[in-house]
């Protein structure tokens, strides 16, 4: 066997893993609990399913589904037979998930049958789609295999997924990641917290976001549980770390907020080892909660272009470090530049660069915009950060947030948080709005906590106390909800286009 090609390729990941540990617990989703050696022989049957219906090495899998157990056998399904998945929101448009099929050059659309009708609609708008029923890709215990899904090896060059964009700053881009790229995502996480053979990591995140997809396939390398709820719901996460041995959870702040308001003062069982919180800043007044009641909450930066996670907080780093994203992974480097791409002093603001093996190579179809984005070398992420002198990572706000007030830098993170450290307040979002003499001023939306009550004029003196003159919001509102993406990342773009 020539020895190169061998090194940049690696058996079939659940199928080596099946044969490793066939009787460990590889998925529970709902009533369904699939030991490895179940799952691979479904994923087998969904793979020949999908052959005998013309899915082909290369293709483009698009897939239109919730949470589910379907949604996890079609990710190894379509990996086994060397095509590309390319799991879709399920918050888009019509018109948004069309321009995706479009652009990507889908080849097949995989649709679970709650999303029949929509489904059925984007088949007519695109012609050259096939269709195809999720669910009745799996049909029976066994199938008889062909050779060819028997001895697939994974190309750790090849594209195993392409996930778009949110398109908040611009029209969205389907990022290609590599079989490569996950697999070291999934190496520099075990690196940082460790793996145990009864780690149970809970999903709550959608599958089709990088962060829900890329929990799916670190259990399978490492032989540990995935716990996929279908829906976010507090009281159900609570109970699944109470009740069916989550050891890791990875949330956003919305939805850890969430889980501690619905659990008040009973404390979290020993065996939850680790709170993964990522999607952006994390308020201070919601680290220190979790400090006071000892919750294990570590913060993680990533990103879509680098699968997921970029520096993630070490757990011995939790309370000595809070605030902070952590030091980068193994096997990846971060950097805080300026405006002319140097490397900032400790301490200084500036545009966080990534370099390693899990970024992307760029965008489908997108030359210039990889090139934009991928300079010498470096993932330039858009986002806002610094390191401290010992190499941690704290990220402050987006780029295309930040807010410029008479010649000061404001980040909207800052005065999110001061604002959600008001007992009356429960969820705040922060943005810019043109200002004759500044340039830019702030403005803010805020949710209020149910029965407690407020005045727009009472927050603005309390950040005033609290805050520089050019940070106060100018204009409070008070709103129901404000408007998140389909992982609870606040979408500051929509709230600037309400203004």
């Amino acid at each position: 066997m020539d020895r190169g090609a061998y090194v940049t390729t690696m058996p079939d990941w659940l199928r080596q893993r099946a044969a490793s540990t066939p009787e460990r617990l590889a998925l529970v989703c709902g009533a369904d609990r699939l030991t490895y050696a179940a799952l691979d022989i479904a994923v087998d049957t969904a793979a020949s399913e999908l052959q005998s219906k013309g899915v082909r090495s290369g293709q483009v899998v698009a897939l239109l589904s919730g949470n589910c157990t379907s949604f996890v056998m079609a990710v190894h399904a379509v990996a086994r037979l060397d095509a590309v998945l390319m799991p879709m929101n399920l918050r888009l448009t019509p018109a948004e998930l069309t321009f995706q099929l479009r652009d990507s050059a889908a080849r097949h659309l995989l649709a679970s049958r709650d999303q029949a009708l929509r489904s059925s609609g984007l088949a007519k708008d695109t012609p050259a789609l096939i269709l195809h029923d999720l669910e009745s890709l799996v049909s029976g215990d066994e199938v008889a295999t062909s050779a060819a899904l028997q001895d697939t090896r994974f190309d750790l060059d090849a594209t195993h997924t392409i996930v778009y964009t949110s398109g908040t700053t611009g029209t969205p881009k389907g990022a290609m990641l590599t079989f490569g790229n996950h697999f070291w995502s999934a190496t520099g996480s075990a690196y940082n917290l460790g793996v145990r053979e009864d780690d149970r990591w809970l999903t709550v995140l959608p599958l089709f976001h990088v962060g829900g997809l890329a929990i799916l396939l670190r259990s399978v390398l490492y032989g540990t549980t995935a716990i996929v709820h279908e829906t976010f719901d507090a009281t159900r996460a609570n109970r699944a770390i109470d009740h069916d041995g989550v050891t890791i959870v990875s949330v956003v702040a919305n939805m850890l907020q969430r889980m501690l308001d619905e659990r008040g003062d009973r404390p979290y069982p020993s065996s939850l080892r680790c709170v993964l919180l990522g999607g952006g800043p994390a308020p201070e007044p919601l680290l220190r909660r979790c400090e006071a009641i000892g919750v294990p909450v570590v913060q993680t930066y990533g990103l879509t272009e680098a699968a997921s996670q970029v520096a993630t907080l070490a757990p011995e780093d939790a309370l000595p470090k809070l605030g902070s994203a952590g030091k980068s992974l193994f096997g990846t480097e971060v950097r805080v530049v300026d405006a002319t791409g140097q490397p900032c002093p400790a301490g200084d603001p500036g545009e966080i660069v990534v370099r390693g093996p899990t970024v992307s190579p760029g965008y489908l179809n997108r030359r210039e915009e990889s090139a934009r984005t991928l300079r010498d070398g470096w993932l330039h992420t858009g986002d806002i950060g610094y390191l401290d002198d010992a190499g941690y990572l704290y990220v402050l706000d987006r780029r295309d947030d930040l807010i410029v007030s008479g010649g000061e830098n404001v980040y909207p993170a800052e005065i999110e948080a001061v604002l959600q450290s008001h007992p009356a307040v429960s969820e705040a979002g922060v943005w810019g709005i043109d200002h004759v003499r500044w340039g830019q001023t702030p403005v803010a939306g805020v949710v209020l906590r149910a029965n407690l009550v407020s005045t727009p004029e009472l927050l603005i003196d309390y950040c005033r106390e609290r805050l520089a003159a050019y940070k106060v919001p100018s204009r409070i509102e008070f709103v129901d909800e404000l408007p998140r993406n389909a992982a609870g990342k606040l979408l500051r773009s929509e709230l600037r286009r309400r203004s």
